[in-house]
């Protein structure tokens, strides 16, 4: 791990920790080992830092994406992916990826930290909404949007299926991060709520 990789490893430590407001460019160097004016070469503030991170974030999303053999964040070039798939290769993507969200370090601790700091910083409120409500639904509704349009899934309101979709995944994610005991019994509930949402709605497996 090199300097700059670093400097984003504690700070998100720090931020998960203390919050972000609570935390100092200072802190940050102080953990990596090095003074603040070295920092400095490498990010120009602390919200150089956090945009890094995010970025970071998404870089590591772009990876496992492709690892499942899905894009991520372009409903079209995914709904022709999804409306193939059966059953159980859709229970078992559905299970990679929220194993993903729970248990990527970067992405785990960046969770933390926001969902403390939403209540304290309307900045980080915004981007807690932007990335764990808007763009998830906005993403999911075009999805399942276009799955409906292909016939593979029946609804006359896609904005309410696709908050049935969504949020108890959500939710299940809240659970274990609060109670890590509670995973298996959250992956098994997740297996229902996929098979629930098939019948539901019409999914031909």
């Amino acid at each position: 791990m090199n300097t700059k990789e670093k400097i984003l490893d504690e700070a998100l430590t720090l931020f998960s920790e203390k919050g972000y407001a609570n935390v100092f460019v200072g802190d940050i160097a102080d953990r990596v080992g090095i003074k603040a004016p070295s920092l400095y070469k490498h990010y120009k503030n602390k919200k150089a830092i956090f945009d890094a991170i995010i970025d970071e974030m998404n870089r590591r999303f772009t990876e496992q994406a492709k690892a499942l053999q899905i894009n991520g964040t372009d409903a079209e070039a995914d709904a022709e992916i999804y409306r193939n798939l059966s059953e159980d290769k859709l229970l078992k993507l559905g299970r990679e990826l929220f194993l993903y969200y729970l248990h990527d370090d970067y992405t785990r601790r960046f969770r933390k930290m926001l969902t403390i700091e939403q209540f304290h910083d309307k900045e980080l409120a915004k981007v807690y909404s932007r990335l764990y409500v808007d763009d998830p639904l906005s993403y999911q509704g075009m999805l399942l949007g276009l799955m409906v349009s292909a016939g593979v899934l029946k609804t006359d309101n896609v904005d309410i299926m696709t908050l049935h979709f969504y949020a108890p995944i959500y939710y299940l994610l809240t659970i274990c991060d609060r109670e890590p005991e509670r995973e298996e019994q959250s992956l098994k509930m997740l297996d229902e709520h996929i098979r629930q949402f098939d019948r539901l709605y019409g999914r031909e497996s």
